[in-house]
């Protein structure tokens, strides 16, 4: 039996509106333990926002002694401003080696799980990092 992604994908997703603003997304991502934000638009998935992303639009000085009023307006650019459309998807049933290479092929850190159509979770390149982990880890003590 093959392991698919509905094995490994977390379903505890956040969701970001296109009309958010970044400082609601560094406050998200400060808040939790995660890096993709999936954004919204009708309850249809539109776009990711992950924290590289936030960090490349936003000022680096942010927070630090020299920041200005310029560094903080950067904080009010809108999230669909920033975010990667037409995200790569996968359904539940898929297996974990076709997640693996749309990842690698795509360039891309996560996909959103969509069950006809409506978003059911996510997988990272982590969660599928630490399955083949976990499978090989059993494959040797059955060895």
């Amino acid at each position: 039996m093959s392991i698919v992604v509905a094995d490994i994908m977390s379903t505890r997703i956040v969701t970001i509106e296109m009309d958010d603003r970044l400082n609601v997304v560094k406050d998200i991502f400060e808040q939790a333990n995660f890096h993709h934000l999936l954004v919204v638009d009708n309850n249809k998935l539109e776009g990711v926002l992950s924290e590289r992303d936030l960090l490349r639009a936003i000022s680096p000085h942010i927070g630090s002694i020299g920041e200005t009023v310029k560094d903080l307006e950067t904080l009010q650019k809108r999230v669909h401003q920033v975010m990667a459309r037409n995200p790569i998807t996968v359904a539940p049933n898929v297996c974990l080696d076709t997640a693996a290479h749309l990842i690698l092929d795509h360039h891309v850190g996560c996909l959103p799980v969509l069950d006809n159509g409506r978003l059911v979770g996510i997988v990272t390149w982590k969660d599928l990092l630490r399955a083949y982990s976990e499978h090989l880890s059993l494959a040797e003590s059955e060895c």
